[in-house]
């Protein structure tokens, strides 16, 4: 895919101007990162457009590495948004890196009980305030041999419903390269190809007004990754297979031993 020169659609060393005011520790912890990057990764960016620069926004991202988090912060941050991603609530805990995390305004995670409920308010309060969630539907690291998304958790349905704040999908390819999960390797190299890309709204006008039960969570769930995984295929230029289902391949490999 081709750098694009169009100022609104890819900016790859200043963010556009008008979007979020950034806070002191955004701005402390944002630039090392980039100069970190431009070092490991050869960007390629596009569709910076699809992302408002003003009022509350959902960014929904496919996630095929640890090693991407970074790269569609940087991303974001460039767009003129201030990138706020659902973190494990462990990471908080880490000596000195948790209170750089908390102050540049991640979210974060609890699982189970009433504590994850604590974890979506937050989700919403800060898009309904006007700013902006990267969330990974899939909720880990994608499990597909082949790095294809895989059917995502209802969370960011359920955000989208609450909120009705646009749904931006957005699609990464390459910092595999640097960490395969799967194979769980690490490859270290300078300036891999990564390449980033965000798309137009999701289409999720069928489920305006309707109950947040789990049929139609379900099903706004798959239109967004749907929406992802074929982003992913264009970049890819490969035919995508259907959105991998975690649980029925667990089953499947349960049954075969």
């Amino acid at each position: 895919m081709p750098r694009s020169k169009d100022k609104l659609d890819a900016k790859y060393w200043f963010g556009r101007p008008g979007g979020d005011r950034r806070g002191f520790w955004l701005l402390v912890v944002a630039q090392p990162i980039k100069w970190f990057l431009w070092f490991i990764a050869s960007r390629t960016w596009s569709g910076m457009r699809h992302v408002p620069m003003k009022g509350g926004v959902i960014l929904a991202c496919n996630h095929i590495s640890q090693a991407d988090p970074l790269v569609v912060a940087h991303f974001v941050y460039n767009t003129g948004r201030n990138p706020s991603f659902l973190a494990k609530d462990g990471v908080f805990k880490v000596p000195v890196v948790g209170k750089l995390i908390k102050w540049t305004g991640q979210i974060p995670v609890y699982r189970g009980g009433t504590d994850a409920v604590k974890s979506l308010h937050a989700a919403i309060e800060r898009v309904d305030s006007g700013g902006s969630v990267i969330f990974y539907p899939e909720g880990t690291t994608s499990k597909q041999p082949e790095h294809w998304p895989m059917r995502g958790r209802t969370g960011v349905a359920r955000l989208a419903m609450e909120t009705g704040a646009p749904v931006i999908p957005m699609t990464v390819w390459g910092p595999q390269r640097i960490f395969d999960p799967i194979r769980k390797k690490a490859r270290f190299r300078l300036r891999a190809p990564v390449t980033v890309t965000a798309g137009p709204p999701v289409d999720l006008s069928a489920w305006e007004g309707a109950e947040p039960n789990a049929e139609n969570l379900n099903a706004m769930t798959d239109a967004i990754m749907l929406r992802i995984r074929d982003q992913l295929a264009e970049l890819r230029g490969e035919a995508a297979p259907p959105l991998y289902d975690l649980k029925a391949a667990k089953k499947k490999s349960r049954e075969e031993t």
